[in-house]
């Protein structure tokens, strides 16, 4: 008898921890507010460290395993392959500017994911930056970047004429499976 209480106590004792872990997992929320702010404040670190030529900080802003994708077709680079290309920018004391707009973030249900898209000022005028952050402990990191060139739409015609030699070269090249 003794036995069979112990054992029943035990299960009981386990099935109430089980129980209460369940119920602090599913009911912890992430504070999205403040999450945001997080994000913004990444974000406007980021783009300033580029403008300011701050490579380290740049760089600490993403992912060890980042990727950014830049308005070049060419343009899909590590983190390490973007550092190189980078580094004769912010060797020279300023890298680009761009300055914020608009921004949305978004987040999975877990709160450790958020993406975003932003429409930016910078010396090519107006374009568009999305992304993937992921929170790495407290801190929110760049995985993935994507740069693009807003084109208004009455001009798409003209941009195509302009880039369509360099352009049907590469896509040769893709096709042959050549980069």
């Amino acid at each position: 008898m003794k036995i069979n209480n112990n054992i029943n106590m035990k299960n009981v004792v386990l099935l109430s921890l089980c129980y209460l872990l369940c119920a602090a997992f599913t009911t912890a929320k992430f504070d999205q507010h403040k999450d945001k702010e997080m994000i913004n404040a990444t974000l406007d670190a980021w783009h300033k460290a580029a403008a300011d030529a701050k490579s380290d900080i740049y760089f600490n802003f993403m992912t060890e395993d980042a990727v950014f994708i830049g308005t070049d077709a060419t343009e899909n680079w590590s983190k390490a392959e973007f550092q190189a290309y980078a580094k004769p920018y912010f060797d020279k004391g300023k890298a680009w500017s761009f300055i914020p707009l608009e921004r949305h973030i978004y987040f999975d249900k877990t709160g450790n994911t958020a993406w975003f898209d932003e429409l930016l000022s910078t010396q090519m005028k107006i374009c568009r930056g999305s992304g993937v952050l992921v929170k790495i402990g407290q801190e929110w990191k760049i995985k993935h970047y994507v740069l693009s060139i807003a084109v208004p739409n009455d001009n798409v015609g003209e941009v195509v004429k302009v880039k369509a030699a360099i352009e049907d070269a590469f896509l040769l090249n893709l096709q042959k499976g050549e980069r």
